[in-house]
């Protein structure tokens, strides 16, 4: 009799998570499901596997951390995934939820068309706190790639520490993800405030590489290479995944700033449109900028979490 694989998950038990924010969950990821059965098995054997090691929930999905790919796409269907964003079946939400997962928290994908004029209120804005801050506005040197990498991270780290699920990467595991993303970098996707020498804001885009690899049936060699390098040409939007703040200044109000910036860089170049994501539902101090600026909400991420009992551990 022919087996056939019906589905996959990944438990996962994040020790830098429990640490850092004084939890005591695992997690699931690289969730894949056939059906519901399928699904309920999975999620079943990864609750036993989580409550053998004293967990006290699963939550997921997250491939394999939330600096990684993370949340199941529950509206948005409609248009394809941009680097490194999920995208899953629409039923898996409803085969998650009737394994007793619950939504903990939303994750929102904005998208900006960059032919759109920047409205003149925002335009305003971005001024007046260049001139008041006496801000330093830049793109990204590639000369000192590794030295800057490693100030992005700082700002970062200290941008997103009170941010719910934000484990900060450690210098090794963001520098491997900025070597790896050099290869595609455009540095007119990039740009950073400083203040009297100090990095304070950053808004890091990579264009959608997503656009050029559906050209090549998903292999790299031996031709594939060749073919992704030559539609390269077909790139013509970008994910902004990196922004942050310092927290001595997020009260100023510099995403105007950083969003006309990175307009005003990209004018010449081929990029329609920039999607900002994820974003959490509860972070104001972003998604309302992102809506006065004129990018609209149009992919929502959930991730979900089941509290254990006796029962789900088998005991």
């Amino acid at each position: 009799m022919t087996a056939f694989v019906r589905g996959r998950v990944a438990a996962i038990d994040d020790r830098l998570h429990n640490e850092t924010h004084r939890d005591n969950i695992a997690m699931f990821g690289l969730f894949e499901a056939s059906d519901a059965e399928s699904s309920r098995a999975l999620l079943a054997r990864t609750e036993t596997w989580a409550a053998e090691r004293g967990r006290s929930a699963v939550r997921g999905p997250i491939n394999p951390s939330m600096n990684d790919n993370c949340g199941l796409l529950v509206d948005g269907f409609d248009t394809k995934p941009m680097l490194l964003m999920p995208h899953n079946p629409p039923e898996y939400g409803g085969f998650i939820e009737a394994s007793g997962y619950q939504k903990v928290k939303d994750l929102y994908a904005w998208i900006y068309d960059l032919g759109q004029p920047i409205p003149d209120v925002v335009r305003r804005l971005a001024e007046r706190r260049r001139e008041r801050l006496a801000l330093t506005i830049r793109t990204i040197r590639m000369n000192e790639f590794l030295r800057e990498a490693d100030r992005l991270r700082e700002l970062y780290a200290g941008a997103w520490e009170k941010n719910w699920g934000f484990v900060a990467p450690t210098v090794e595991e963001f520098r491997h993800i900025a070597k790896d993303m050099k290869l595609i970098f455009d540095p007119r996707f990039a740009v950073v405030a400083e203040a009297q020498g100090r990095l304070v804001a950053c808004a890091v885009a990579l264009p959608d590489i997503n656009q050029a690899l559906g050209g090549t049936d998903g292999r790299l060699f031996p031709l594939g290479l060749v073919k992704l390098l030559g539609r390269k040409r077909y790139i013509d939007q970008g994910r902004l995944l990196l922004l942050g703040i310092d927290p001595a200044y997020r009260t100023y109000g510099l995403f105007p700033l950083l969003l006309v910036e990175l307009h005003n860089q990209v004018a010449n170049a081929p990029y329609k449109r920039v999607e900002f994501s994820w974003v959490l539902e509860d972070n104001h101090d972003i998604n309302r900028p992102a809506a006065d600026g004129g990018a609209r909400r149009y992919k929502t991420y959930r991730i979900y979490q089941k509290s254990l009992t006796r029962t789900s551990s088998g005991a």
